[in-house]
């Protein structure tokens, strides 16, 4: 004799199952994470012109990535109905910014990370929110005038950047080969190129402009127009929490889909921005475009 589980009871309990399943899920991931907090904690910079950076030691991180990601914050808040969200940020650099992700000090990494093959075995991306290319700021009065002209100098870096990765390749390849001096973060970078112990920085573009427009003396440098890479930034979560992945790549992709970002673009990389109102005049590249056009996550 054939035993049948009536259909309703059947479908109810299978229903009790895969609830149980999701609320499991969220009891773990971000989303119930913040909920209960009523905090997001946010991964933000010091001096990264102008995606995320501070205008004194007690402000609160401005810039492009920044208002990004509190698009995000909106958003969280509206999935979870809550009044509002405390965001509390941590100045993060180029070495620990992964593992205070993964251990849960910071939710979301909101500066310039570029999306790499290798990273993204530890960490999940957001769809690219800007494309950089990897090249060298020196001094016009330094007579460099391409990577080649770097042979036998000096040369800024960043500890933990892809730039430093790249200049050692092109060191291995024979290509140049320069003494390297690495700094802690991207304005002690730029210090050592500012007051003579560099005779070139190794940096993105976008961020040398954001420095040199900063600087006092812009006008004493010049970007090379070679390129040791072209670079998708993305902002980093973790892995394995699907459903705040999907929230974070929802709000971003509608941000491209409206036209927002595009304002966001002009805000920061065509009008006059804190602290000196200085404008980077740093029209939007092809590559940026298309980013916007068929937004992905796919790393370098």
């Amino acid at each position: 004799m054939d035993f049948k589980l009536p259909l309703a009871p059947f479908a109810l309990a299978l229903a009790l199952v895969f609830a149980c399943g999701a609320a499991s899920a969220q009891d773990t991931g971000t989303l119930r994470k913040i909920k209960d907090s009523g905090t997001i904690q946010i991964g933000a910079r010091d001096s990264q012109i102008p995606f995320s950076y501070k205008l004194s030691a007690d402000s609160a991180p401005i810039g492009f990535t920044n208002d990004i990601c509190l698009k995000i914050v909106d958003a969280v808040k509206a999935k979870l109905g809550l009044p509002k969200i405390e965001v509390r940020y941590t100045m993060l650099n180029s070495t620990n910014r992964i593992p205070l992700l993964q251990n849960g000090t910071v939710d979301l990494d909101c500066a310039t990370t570029t999306n790499t093959t290798q990273r993204q075995a530890q960490v999940d991306f957001a769809p690219s929110h800007f494309v950089t290319n990897i090249t060298a700021a020196v001094k016009k009065s330094s007579g460099i005038n391409a990577l080649p002209d770097l042979n036998g100098r000096n040369v800024a870096t960043v500890s933990g950047s892809t730039s430093i990765q790249l200049l050692r390749g092109a060191r291995k390849s024979a290509t140049i080969e320069v003494n390297e001096i690495a700094g802690k973060d991207t304005s002690d970078g730029f210090l050592l190129l500012s007051t003579g112990r560099a005779d070139a920085y190794v940096l993105d573009d976008v961020q040398l402009a954001g420095m040199i427009a900063s600087s006092t003396n812009p006008g004493d440098y010049k970007i090379l127009k070679e390129s040791l890479r072209q670079e998708p930034y993305g902002i980093m979560l973790r892995k394995d929490d699907p459903e705040f992945k999907a929230l974070v790549d929802e709000t971003i992709n509608g941000l491209m889909k409206s036209g927002a970002i595009e304002q966001l673009y002009t805000k920061w990389f065509l009008s006059p921005i804190p602290p000196r109102n200085a404008n980077l005049n740093f029209p939007m590249t092809d590559a940026v475009r298309e980013i916007y056009k068929n937004p992905n996550n796919k790393g370098v």
